[in-house]
């Protein structure tokens, strides 16, 4: 095919760094030459607004939007995402291309060593409903600090004296070379978000060619989990205003998926898992799960 190839992301170090990965997967397997791949940085409204939360700004669609027009224009011809930051029901015009191999899932405590060690009553900064939420539940004495922007400015905020702790993808500091920032969470602690660690590609779904190019460097495993979340998230009409969590996993018998979703506040809870066979199967889990949840936790997620 004709390059050099556009790919679009977001400005962030993090996101220019999984853009990195994805160039240099592309020009790897079709041995192209380095360069061959422009990335070219767009801003988005996540980016433009730090001081609010991501519910008031409109939702996962800020990370987005910005990226969907430039690719719908045909200023790019693909972009990249971290996938959790990727609306469950997307355009028909779009389409994700090709995943990569799925990092940590988990996430990482930053200024204690255990959740358990926090002082009583300690600030702990973040801006995940999910991460808010789950703090809440296992330890309800613990105030929740709003914390936005890139990683750098995060754990500048935590040196100053903002919080007395935060929360951070693993997956995303491994990428920037933070292996040793941080404490991992154990899964059977914190669930991780949908799609978690989890780099997609999108590109327009008429460009039968490009989109069977992409294809190329998908990891065919990681593409069946994250699909089985994402249907988990779209069949309960959940977004990054509504606290849920979600695991899949590949095994030798199908596809074991854990979920749950909370309240704000962490007081209720509903959690389920399954075997699935195909990704699909994890809409009857959410039904499972809305069913299970306690009617004012259903009220969150029907209206």
């Amino acid at each position: 095919m004709q390059t050099p190839f556009r790919l679009g992301t977001r400005g962030s170090p993090l996101a220019l760094a999984q853009a990195g990965m994805v160039a240099r997967a592309l020009e790897q397997t079709h041995g192209l030459a380095p360069g061959a791949i422009t990335i070219v940085p767009i801003r988005t409204g996540g980016d433009k607004v730090q001081d609010r939360p991501l519910a008031e700004l409109g939702g996962k669609g800020v990370w987005t939007k910005e990226l969907d027009r430039a690719l719908l224009a045909g200023d790019i011809d693909f972009a990249v995402h971290s996938m959790k930051d990727v609306e469950s029901v997307r355009p028909a015009s779009i389409v994700i291309a090709a995943i990569l191999p799925r990092a940590d899932v988990r996430d990482r405590l930053i200024g204690a060593a255990a959740i358990d060690d926090l002082p009583r009553g300690a600030r702990v900064g973040t801006s995940s409903p999910r991460r808010a939420a789950q703090l809440r539940r296992l330890r309800s004495d613990l105030e929740i600090v709003p914390f936005r922007g890139n990683v750098d400015t995060r754990l500048a905020r935590l040196e100053r004296g903002e919080a007395e702790a935060t929360l951070l993808a693993a997956a995303g500091l491994d990428r920037l070379g933070r292996d040793s920032v941080g404490t991992a969470i154990p899964i059977g602690t914190m669930l991780p978000a949908a799609a978690q660690a989890a780099i997609g590609i999108e590109a327009r779904a008429r460009d039968a060619d490009l989109l069977a190019w992409l294809a190329a460097i998908g990891d065919a495993e990681t593409e069946r989990c994250v699909h089985a979340e994402r249907t988990l998230l779209a069949t309960l009409g959940g977004d990054c205003r509504s606290p849920v969590a979600a695991l899949a996993t590949q095994g030798k018998a199908g596809i074991h998926l854990r979920a749950e979703i909370l309240s704000p506040d962490g007081v209720l809870h509903a959690y389920g898992e399954a075997l699935l066979i195909h990704p699909e199967e994890a809409a009857r889990l959410a039904q499972r799960l809305f069913e299970a949840a306690p009617a004012a936790l259903r009220a969150q997620f029907s209206g």
